[in-house]
């Protein structure tokens, strides 16, 4: 298998070198619904897990679920409610949305409140080895320490400033010592939760909840790590910074990323208002159609959503339905001479090969869009890419 590696910024053989494969993928804030942004980059971990298994691994997939930081205290103030009462029913709603859209379930899906402790212990670990420093009842990560800060994102420090300004990093906090360095623990504000700890009682910084989950969970290196383009700065260079200072290992051997899903010109996102939520759209819409429809988009190429990729891919789903139902129907007679084994092209093994090639969703539609059009039973090249095929398609206006 070849996958695109960010931090290398080239396409190279994904090989993991033990029967098991670990895996990490930052999961969701539960402070409002799934949107298609949240299901196409699940997506991509979901495929790529199917095919892992095809070729006999055992995948073992961490998401995490950040119940706690910047985003979902607010929210939950405006609303009149608990935190972790916000949290709760979001993750209801996100887990029935991955349920309709049948994705594997995690190997483990922690919440950050979980892990306090580990977070403290952690953050004692990054001071212990001479990477961050104390100031303003918060503890800092010292960048100019870390001599590879910038190995996944590659971008120059005016770049970093930037998207730091824009993502939370907050670089015109007076007690930095650099405005890239970046925030371990915080001291909570007067109506914000907070943890007794050395430096006082606060609350964990964004990036330090994942490098303390994934080494709970998975242990100091791990295989593949992925989540949106838009974490690869501040998050995911913040998070492999911490990490590597903290346990002079690797992080991850290969990280993934899934392009954002754009509306009107603009990310797919909370904080803009312009989404679309997968709830809505199964309401009126066969779940699996949801699921090819993002799927025709390659994992590392940016799309723009609009409401006839919708009816495409019911279309898409409607021919693959009855082409399986008629092969099943009215079997292929055996050849007496079956062709040599190099000769063999069905829609699964177009379907392995185009997965192979860089996780190549699109190409491996159209192979079976190719197949189900010339009357070959696709179901088993559908399943791999988590399309059941024994249902009937649920149409507009069908009840759900």
């Amino acid at each position: 298998m070849l996958l695109y590696d960010t931090a290398r910024q080239q396409i190279v053989p994904f090989d993991p070198p033990d029967h098991i494969v670990t895996m990490y993928t930052c999961g969701i804030t539960p402070y409002d619904s799934t949107h298609l942004g949240h299901a196409a980059t699940y997506l991509t971990y979901d495929v790529l897990q199917r095919r892992l298994r095809d070729l006999g691994h055992e995948t073992r997939c961490v998401r995490n679920i950040t119940d706690v930081d910047d985003s979902i205290l607010p929210k939950a103030k405006e609303l009149g409610v608990h935190y972790l009462d916000l949290a709760a029913s979001e993750l209801a709603r996100f887990d029935a949305d991955m349920e309709r859209l049948e994705m594997l379930p995690a190997w483990s899906e922690p919440r950050a409140t979980s892990a306090i402790a580990d977070i403290r212990g952690f953050i004692g670990m990054v001071l212990d080895q001479g990477f961050a420093y104390q100031a303003g009842g918060a503890v800092y990560f010292e960048v100019s320490k870390f001599d590879k800060f910038g190995q996944i994102s590659h971008l120059s420090r005016d770049e970093m400033l930037l998207l730091a300004k824009e993502r939370g990093g907050n670089p015109d906090d007076p007690h930095k010592r650099d405005p890239l360095d970046f925030v371990l623990w915080q001291p909570s504000q007067p109506d914000e939760p907070a943890w007794d700890s050395l430096w006082g009682p606060g609350r964990p910084g964004w990036h330090i909840e994942c490098s303390a989950l994934c080494l709970r969970e998975l242990g100091t290196s791990i295989d593949l790590h992925g989540g949106g383009s838009d974490l690869i700065f501040p998050h995911h260079e913040c998070e492999a910074a911490q990490s590597e200072a903290a346990t002079g290992e690797p992080l991850v051997r290969h990280w993934m990323h899934q392009a954002m899903v754009r509306m009107d010109g603009e990310k797919m996102s909370k904080s803009l208002g312009n989404l679309v939520f997968v709830s809505d759209l199964s309401l009126t819409w066969d779940p699996r159609a949801i699921r090819l429809a993002c799927l025709s988009h390659h994992y590392r190429s940016s799309w723009e959503w609009h409401d006839s990729l919708m009816s495409q891919a019911t279309t898409r789903l409607l021919a693959w339905v009855a082409a399986s139902s008629s092969a099943a129907a009215n079997p292929a007679p055996a050849s007496p001479t079956p062709p040599a084994l190099d000769q063999v092209r069905t829609a699964l093994d177009q379907v392995r090969i185009a997965l192979d090639a860089d996780l190549d969703t699109p190409a491996a539609l159209l192979a079976i869009d190719v197949a189900a059009a010339a009357g070959e039973d696709v179901q088993h090249a559908a399943q791999l890419l988590g399309v059941e095929l024994t249902r009937p398609v649920l149409l507009t206006g069908d009840p759900v």
